[in-house]
């Protein structure tokens, strides 16, 4: 009997040793702490990034512009960017402080000449519009991001999102090589590549009023 006690203890024992490595192999994990999702950051307009130079002076933007080129991925510049007709934008400044900016851009379609009669809002910020629409989230924000007043000048619009770029000139004369390689390294930083760029013929679309 002594012997028999002492083997089922034994076998008792390797039991109990066995269970232990078991569970030490396959039992439950600790499952990980849930992490924090990282805040997303806040979305910034493209618009918002460009900072035209503080020294813009409206009155000196007065007159008639060409445009040149556009760089835009909207839907009718995609499919229609061979077949874009000669736009020419006059500026009218404000006379009194506050007073909105007249403007009269002039192009054709289907064959027939059309006057876009449209006023910029002026912000406290230098260089930066607004083309109001029928509600605020219809707004285009508008930027001059550069110019020299004499030669070109580069606006920026925006709205809902979308971002257009336009390159004008201020005679229907051809823009020197750098400015327009300029126009495209801008476009390009702003996701616009040479696919999204179109140029504008420059004959003269006269209205009659």
């Amino acid at each position: 009997m002594v012997g028999l006690w002492r083997w089922v203890t034994v076998v008792t024992v390797a039991c109990v040793c066995l269970w232990g490595a078991a569970e030490a192999v396959g039992g439950a994990k600790s499952r990980p702490r849930p992490q924090r999702r990282p805040q997303k950051k806040p979305k910034v307009n493209p618009v918002e990034e460009i900072l035209p130079p503080g020294d813009i002076n409206i009155q000196d933007m007065s007159g008639t512009w060409y445009l040149v080129s556009a760089a835009s991925k909207c839907n009718f510049l995609v499919k229609n960017g061979l077949k874009v007709e000669a736009t020419v934008m006059t500026l009218t400044p404000p006379t009194a402080s506050g007073d909105p900016i007249s403007v009269s851009t002039t192009t054709r379609l289907n064959h027939q000449c059309w006057e876009i009669l449209q006023v910029y809002t002026v912000t406290p910020a230098p260089g930066r519009l607004v083309l109001n629409g029928s509600r605020p989230e219809l707004n285009t924000d508008i930027v001059i991001g550069e110019t020299d007043y004499s030669s070109y000048a580069v606006f920026y619009y925006q709205k809902q999102g979308q971002l257009t770029m336009k390159l004008y000139g201020r005679s229907k004369d051809t823009l020197s090589e750098a400015i327009l390689d300029k126009f495209e390294d801008l476009a390009e930083k702003k996701g616009l590549g040479l696919a999204y760029v179109f140029a504008f013929p420059n004959y003269i679309c006269i209205c009659s009023h």
